[in-house]
């Protein structure tokens, strides 16, 4: 079955969570936890994956906390996914490196690309803000 991991589920309700929240506002881990039922310390290292990829900023001590580096209207869902998950493939055959020994004599890697290309376009036409504000 092709879907996202619990992590790629708790990393976009987490930023869903950021962007429903005013500008440089900053929210703790443990609220953020506690609003999408993910585990705290699993929700952490999601959040530092978003830290080294800029969309995140974290700061530390009183008043300290997590919020977008970025705006939500400029944060797409597959930035969000890709972050955690990884570049979007339905089939290890488009992996470079794993290219299967038929090649282009493969009927069904043709398939797997046009896949690839609806699902990574259609989740880079969705920003945070969208989904923030339904």
């Amino acid at each position: 079955m092709m879907g996202l991991t619990r992590k790629g589920e708790y990393a976009i309700r987490g930023m869903i969570y950021l962007a429903q929240q005013p500008p440089g506002e900053m929210a703790l881990i443990s609220e953020i936890a506690t609003s999408i039922q993910a585990p705290r310390t699993f929700l952490a290292k999601i959040f530092q994956d978003f830290v080294k990829q800029g969309m995140v900023r974290s700061s530390r001590g009183s008043g300290g906390g997590f919020s977008l580096a970025r705006t939500a209207t400029q944060i797409t869902l597959r930035e969000v996914v890709e972050a955690v998950e990884g570049p979007i493939l339905p089939s290890r055959c488009l992996v470079e490196e794993e290219r299967c020994e038929l090649g282009s004599q493969c009927s069904v890697q043709n398939i797997w690309c046009r896949i690839q290309k609806k699902v990574v376009d259609t989740l880079e036409e969705v920003t945070l803000a969208e989904l923030a504000n339904p």
